[in-house]
């Protein structure tokens, strides 16, 4: 069917959600949030923790919403209105009827470090070969995935979803929404240790994903993970039979990248297929995801070498790598989230900068009972890329401090805001800094006041 008949029309959306539509409607999206809702989506009144959707349903008809999913009737509103019992579930209905209607070949993404960098990645090559639908953002969790696949158009012909976790069983549940012909896993490294423990328990949380591969798909697993045979023997428990690895080993191998202008050239074995290609960012994670990314489409039959080619167009994210220059100052921004594996990426693309090297470093959240010596550890890949100053902040972060050379510390903070006007001082023109740590360190704190500098 042709999307110009909308998303979803009132008949369809009650069909899948088993709700009562106050009057004939046609959407074209689907939101949660009023702010960033566009005219004609299905507002979706969600409960959280803290708010209720069902407060913000005339400010969505006020911002020109087609239709909203309730429990009920807010007081005071007109527009066309689906009726369910639980907006949740409502939610997860559209996602699995959107899902039974498409043609499209869907792949899954997950893992510890890149989820977000690589369904960029695999959007941009996809989208070189035909209509792609990918999750907005990092919309990977109980609401953004279904509210991701519930949005695919009908006439997709590559979906991409970010499936993510912190708890076993989550994973279980959201990839069997998305059904992936292809799953893909990153990396596995120490992240959300305080929930699991340990990397084992991590692999094996993060393998839930192969158990919703349809018959006949296949597993991407990280060839060079010290848990890839735990992966692997996971995909082997939920029966998926083409298991590939991908990295410096395996069935895809990445031959080589180096710096080129603003990215860098990659050259790599996709199964078999020679491919030279330029990314549009520089990073040896980044050169490993697009090894991950380009077999993926290898497996969906696609077309290599536009799907690589089409990367030239890429940019590393806000927050996960992206660049900009203040006063003199080159900036990289990585200022999302943070862990072991993602810190020491980070710093080894500091390491290939030129001038004065400064690494301005808040916690890594989540770590359990190890942090203090996963902080401390970041002296290691700190003095292997001759990085020349160190800023920390948060209460983690003082075991590094604690562990650094004195002739490498800058200054210490509880805060970033606290830190910030030592780093602002600090800094000089030719320099280049990095800004990392876990999204509640709020290092973003630096990096808006770097942008404000540059402005």
């Amino acid at each position: 069917m042709s999307s110009n008949i909308g998303l979803w029309t009132h008949s369809e959306a009650e069909a899948a959600t088993l709700g009562q539509a106050s009057q004939p409607f046609s959407v074209n999206g689907l939101s949660i949030d009023t702010r960033t809702l566009k005219e004609g989506d299905l507002f979706v009144a969600l409960r959280g923790e803290h708010r209720d959707g069902h407060d913000f349903v005339r400010a969505a008809f006020d911002a020109k919403a087609g239709a909203a999913l309730v429990t009920h009737a807010p007081d005071g509103v007109n527009g066309p209105l689906l009726t369910v019992g639980h907006t949740q579930r409502g939610l997860e209905d559209l996602a699995r009827a959107s899902r039974a209607r498409s043609n499209a070949k869907i792949l899954a993404v997950t893992g510890s470090a890149g989820k977000t960098t690589t369904k960029e990645i695999l959007r941009l090559a996809c989208n070189a070969l035909g209509r792609t639908h990918a999750s907005a953002a990092s919309y990977n969790n109980h609401w953004g995935v279904p509210l991701s696949l519930a949005a695919m158009p009908r006439d997709a012909e590559f979906g991409i979803f970010e499936v993510g976790m912190n708890h076993f069983g989550e994973l279980r549940n959201l990839v069997s929404f998305v059904r992936p012909h292809v799953a893909l896993i990153t990396t596995i490294a120490p992240a959300h240790l305080e929930f699991f423990g340990n990397c084992e328990s991590i692999a094996d949380a993060k393998s839930e994903i192969f158990e919703g591969i349809l018959p006949g798909g296949s597993a991407l697993v990280p060839a060079d993970s010290p848990y890839a045979e735990r992966l692997k023997a996971r995909a082997r428990q939920a029966q998926v039979s083409n298991i590939i690895g991908f990295g410096i080993t395996g069935e895809s191998r990445l031959l080589s990248f180096a710096p080129d202008g603003e990215g860098m050239r990659v050259k790599a074995d996709i199964l078999g297929r020679m491919v030279d290609c330029h990314v549009g960012a520089p990073g040896a994670h980044i050169a490993q995801n697009v090894v991950g990314a380009l077999t993926a489409v290898a497996l969906l039959e696609g077309d290599v070498l536009n799907a690589a080619a089409a990367l030239k167009n890429f940019t590393a994210l806000k927050g996960r790598g992206a660049r900009f220059t203040a006063a003199g100052i080159a900036v990289i921004d990585e200022s999302y989230n943070a862990n072991p594996a993602s810190m020491a990426a980070a710093l080894a693309l500091l390491g290939e900068a030129s001038g004065r090297k400064i690494a301005v470093l808040g916690d890594m959240l989540e770590m359990g009972e190890g942090a203090a010596a996963h902080h401390a550890g970041l002296a290691a890949p700190i003095a292997a890329n001759n990085v020349d100053l160190v800023f920390a902040s948060g209460a983690q972060m003082k075991a590094l401090w604690d562990a650094l050379p004195v002739k490498l510390r800058g200054a210490y903070a509880e805060t970033s805001t606290a830190l910030l006007p030592r780093v602002m001082e600090a800094l000089t023109s030719g320099d280049t800094v990095l800004v990392k740590g876990s999204n509640g360190a709020r290092m973003s704190v630096i990096i808006e006041a770097l942008k404000e500098k540059g402005a």
